[in-house]
């Protein structure tokens, strides 16, 4: 067990081949994810990145985790955010979102319908939900950051279709057929 110390990394490695770094990309292009925009505001800019690592850390605090896959950019200025806001996008936000995942498309936008938040961060309303987080702690491997954040606030809950995405394309939900859920494999 090794305590981990903000900002810290997780472990040295050593470099690896090409042809499992190959695999490997394989196998996440091939695993859907849930898309969301992670938003912030640093030195009185908006900031944002599309990010497909949003996960459920903790109830007990509160949490969630993500990553950014390298440490600059959009995702430096993000770790420098008073806090940040992350938005649950919907299958209506596919342009949005293929455009916050470009170096080059425009962002925050009037037509996106991007607002000013209360508490000063980039804040866009018809997102299926946002929570409003706060860095806890980070930790590197490699260029990546994984970062644990405190969440602060819940807002918008909308029962909309999520926005998936898989093998660089973007995915409605809408039409997935549900094949098992977890109430039919409970024991009682």
């Amino acid at each position: 067990n090794r305590e981990l110390k903000k900002g810290h990394s997780v472990n040295q490695h050593l470099p690896a081949s090409p042809e499992l770094q190959d695999a490997f990309r394989t196998v996440f292009r091939g695993h859907p994810a849930g898309v969301t925009l992670i938003t912030g505001t640093v030195d009185g800019q908006p900031v944002g990145i599309t990010a497909t690592s949003v996960s459920s850390l903790s109830l007990d605090p509160l949490a969630v985790s993500f990553s950014f896959m390298k440490p600059t950019g959009s995702a430096e200025r993000l770790l420098r955010a008073d806090s940040l806001l992350i938005h649950f996008l919907s299958d209506a936000h596919a342009d949005v979102a293929a455009a916050f995942a470009s170096s080059t498309a425009e962002r925050f936008s009037a037509q996106q319908g991007w607002v000013t938040a209360p508490t000063g961060e980039p804040y866009l309303p018809g997102a299926r939900a946002v929570i409003r987080v706060k860095v806890a702690d980070t930790a590197h491997s490699g260029p990546a950051t994984l970062v644990a954040a405190e969440v602060l606030e819940v807002h918008n809950l909308q029962e909309t279709s999520a926005l998936l995405y898989q093998g660089h394309r973007f995915y409605s939900i809408e039409n997935a057929l549900p094949l098992a859920s977890e109430e039919e494999h409970k024991h009682p």
